[in-house]
């Protein structure tokens, strides 16, 4: 049941964006401004007990809300049906997002999803555990300057395209391939 909980948590902080400041149409150009007006829904979202920080209560929180929804009949315990019943309404979430064209969206935080976690920490700067809003925003930025190359605050489609390789590149060269 731990492993599930965790597995669960970690599912849901990654589900509830982990700052990508991207477009939820992946072909759309996104501004700066979009960029920090979904940075800060996706923080309130993901801050479940509006303290303003994103810590260990927020994911616990998460996890809790996450299990709720899975345990449809609400008797404390996920089966095998609700289990599946939930994964495959998500399939069928992905391939509506994903269009006509059925093209494959890529793989959040990497691999097992640790990058997401990575991530959060390096968010992190002052290191005490929490994230504020002004550390989520400046992570998030940050990754839209990466990906705005030429500095016109409008990250393209092809830009996008260029940071998601450059992004796998460097998760491949971490991991020693």
């Amino acid at each position: 049941m731990k492993k599930l909980t965790i597995a669960i948590s970690t599912a849901a902080l990654l589900a509830g964006g982990a700052a990508y400041a991207q477009s939820a149409d992946r072909n759309a150009d996104t501004t700066r401004a979009e960029a920090i007006e979904r940075t800060a829904e996706r923080f309130a979202k993901m801050d479940a007990n509006d303290d303003g920080v994103l810590d260990a209560e927020d994911r616990e929180a998460r996890a809790g809300q996450m299990f709720d929804r899975l345990d449809a009949n609400g008797d404390g315990m996920i089966s095998r049906t609700e289990f599946e019943t939930h994964h495959a309404e998500r399939r069928g979430q992905r391939a509506e997002r994903r269009g006509e064209g059925g093209e494959r969206m890529g793989r959040r935080g990497g691999r097992g999803h640790r990058g997401g976690m990575a991530m959060m920490r390096r968010a992190d700067t002052d290191g005490n555990g929490a994230i504020s809003q002004a550390e989520f925003q400046a992570a998030a930025l940050a990754r839209f300057d990466r990906a705005d190359a030429d500095s016109n605050g409008v990250v393209t489609a092809a830009e996008k395209q260029s940071a998601r390789a450059a992004m796998r590149e460097t998760r491949q060269q971490r991991r020693g391939n």
